[in-house]
């Protein structure tokens, strides 16, 4: 049996808070409610839920004709207590020169840190030749993520 996709999974405090995050990040959008539910409070009603598990997991999906992992988002007790073994590579300035590529890089995690992110250093082209340069940040929950 071969794989076919893959599901990308955040413990974290807030799934809600989160999959909005992510899904400005990487332009995704929340994950629909199944049908015939028109919204997830109305799915969740339905499915005998109660109020205090609705932001138990949540989920945002690439948009209809892109491709991409589903990210989902699930809540647990503890917070996030060490470095991540595994992080997200977001793409911001493919194929982009070194000047271009950090001003490129620069640009994007202004947006992010107004969305919540912050910045944790930055590696230029001259201290990392084989990457052209990046930027270590985390998200609102402090999982770390880099722009490249």
């Amino acid at each position: 049996m071969s794989v076919r996709e893959i599901q990308v999974t955040f413990d974290c405090a807030d799934p809600d808070a989160l999959a909005r995050f992510w899904a400005s990040v990487l332009g995704y959008e929340l994950q629909a409610a199944p049908a015939p539910f028109g919204s997830w409070e109305e799915a969740l009603s339905a499915w005998g839920v109660p109020e205090s598990e609705w932001n138990s997991r949540s989920a945002v999906v690439p948009p209809e004709g892109q491709s991409g992992p589903r990210l989902f988002f699930q809540r647990v007790p503890e917070p996030k207590a060490t470095k991540n073994r595994v992080h997200l590579d977001v793409r911001a300035a493919p194929g982009a020169g070194p000047e271009a590529r950090m001003d490129a890089l620069a640009a994007e995690a202004e947006r992010l840190v107004a969305l919540g992110a912050r910045v944790q250093r930055r590696v230029t082209s001259q201290e990392d030749p084989l990457s052209g340069g990046f930027i270590v940040m985390t998200d609102p929950e402090g999982n770390e993520f880099c722009l490249d």
